[in-house]
């Protein structure tokens, strides 16, 4: 049976994308409310949650491996027409869920206190971020869970029932935290414990809706064959060191702007949070390229997979360069809802910089997705280590007392992006080293 993107691939590529949008936007709206909820409860407790939010957000990104290299498997064992395969590594990979995610628990409940101090807590906020953590900790499982079946379903390009998944889990979490934050009847008031315990339930409850997804499609493992962890465990290692470098990136930034100054920092936030937003609309169509690279490597027909590369590349362009045009269209308003008056004008040459760079950033974010496809893992930590030694040395040579320093910050960060996009370009055309993409 011919896949539909041989014969509408425009059509294909945006029929999976659209989905994956609206399930990446689902988890920042729900934290949006959250804050907002927590946030009429006082300073104290905002701050907590902050606190606990950084914790575990940065916990669970580590183990995105087993969702990204579930997805790359699945993909590539469909296109093999393996279907055994892909429900052997998907159980295999939801095991792994299991033990890393009461490893979590074990670990984290006596830690809780340590990294809540690491992060600057003390107090009543410190009391209050613990007990944040340590409730949300049980649903580390259902986190790992769902973010692996998620991985599989979209392997298998079924893009909607991870929308639908997202959307429930959101709107429940919503639900609980009105109850469980501020009690009502019988039910007492909870506080930041409650937007915990909202959020351990409904991501629960998720991961058994996922998981059972999975297991209607791919039908139940009889064994599981440990030896094959093995290559989940080696793409951990690999995304890891790439994920830990981009965030070691991000935070110098953050740290050189705050140095700066207080309006520099708080400018830098502002196009920091715009950006990040953004940053939703290429990594869906990243996950998109990601499947059907995958699908297309596993079938050994890398022509396809090249002629998958070069539609996603160019829907992320145009996505990119519409997004410059929306960044620069908005600029007046992203000022008066983020900026200080204080930090006015510092921000108009940074923001020209930030919206200049997303057709740039587009490659990045659609490259990464391509070479997720392929498996080209330590090639894209490579990428991100030659990226990151550029930016953290142009950052290192920023002169913070200078006229345009923000400017300059952002200007590094440009390269830095730069750098990614040209070596994600450069392994598929016309394909430098080893790359799997060469025909």
């Amino acid at each position: 049976m011919t896949h539909s993107f041989v014969q509408k691939p425009h059509r294909t590529v945006l029929a999976l994308s659209v989905p994956v949008l609206f399930s990446l936007i689902a988890e920042p709206l729900t934290g949006l409310i959250d804050t907002a909820f927590i946030a009429r409860l006082g300073a104290v407790s905002l701050a907590a949650l902050g606190v606990g939010t950084a914790a575990l957000s940065s916990v669970f990104w580590i183990f995105n491996f087993l969702g990204v290299g579930t997805q790359t498997e699945v993909a590539q064992a469909l296109g093999r027409q393996n279907q055994a395969r892909a429900m052997r590594l998907t159980w295999l990979a939801l095991a792994l869920c299991l033990i890393f995610g009461v490893m979590l628990i074990v670990l984290g409940l006596p830690l809780a206190p340590a990294v809540a101090a690491l992060l600057g807590a003390d107090g009543v906020v410190q009391v209050d971020a613990v007990r944040y953590m340590q409730i949300r900790l049980f649903g580390a499982p259902a986190v790992l869970a769902m973010l692996t079946a998620f991985g599989a379903l979209r392997g298998m390009q079924d893009m909607r029932t991870p929308l639908w998944i997202a959307t429930a889990v959101n709107a429940l979490n919503i639900a609980l935290d009105w109850l469980l934050i501020f009690g009502v009847g019988a039910v007492p008031a909870m506080g930041v414990a409650g937007a915990a315990a909202a959020s351990a339930i409904a991501q629960w409850v998720g991961a058994l809706w996922a998981v059972t997804a999975v297991a209607r499609r791919l039908g139940l493992a009889q064994k599981l064959q440990w030896r094959e962890a093995g290559r989940l465990l080696q793409i951990g290692g690999d995304l890891f060191v790439r994920t830990g470098l981009l965030t070691l990136y991000l935070l110098f930034t953050t740290r050189v702007a705050t140095q700066i100054g207080a309006d520099s920092g708080a400018v830098h936030q502002a196009i920091r949070q715009v950006w990040t937003f953004t940053a939703l609309g290429l990594d869906a169509l990243a996950v998109t390229a990601q499947s059907l690279v995958g699908y297309f490597m596993g079938a050994n027909d890398v022509a396809q997979a090249r002629r998958v590369a070069a539609v996603t590349s160019g829907w992320s362009v145009v996505l990119g360069l519409l997004l410059t045009v929306a960044m620069f269209l908005g600029e007046d308003w992203v000022r008066g809802m983020l900026v200080p008056e204080t930090a006015v004008a510092l921000f108009n040459l940074p923001w020209l910089v930030a919206a200049a760079a997303q057709p740039i950033n587009a490659l990045a974010f659609i490259t990464d997705g391509i070479h997720w496809g392929t498996g080209d893992y330590r090639y894209l930590r490579n990428g991100m280590l030659a990226a990151t030694l550029v930016g953290v040395v142009g950052l290192w040579l920023v002169d913070a007392n200078g006229e345009r320093a923000l400017l300059w910050v952002w200007g590094v960060t440009a390269v830095w992006i730069s750098v990614r996009a040209l070596f994600g370009v450069l392994r598929i055309w016309p394909g430098i080293g080893q790359s799997p993409m060469k025909i």
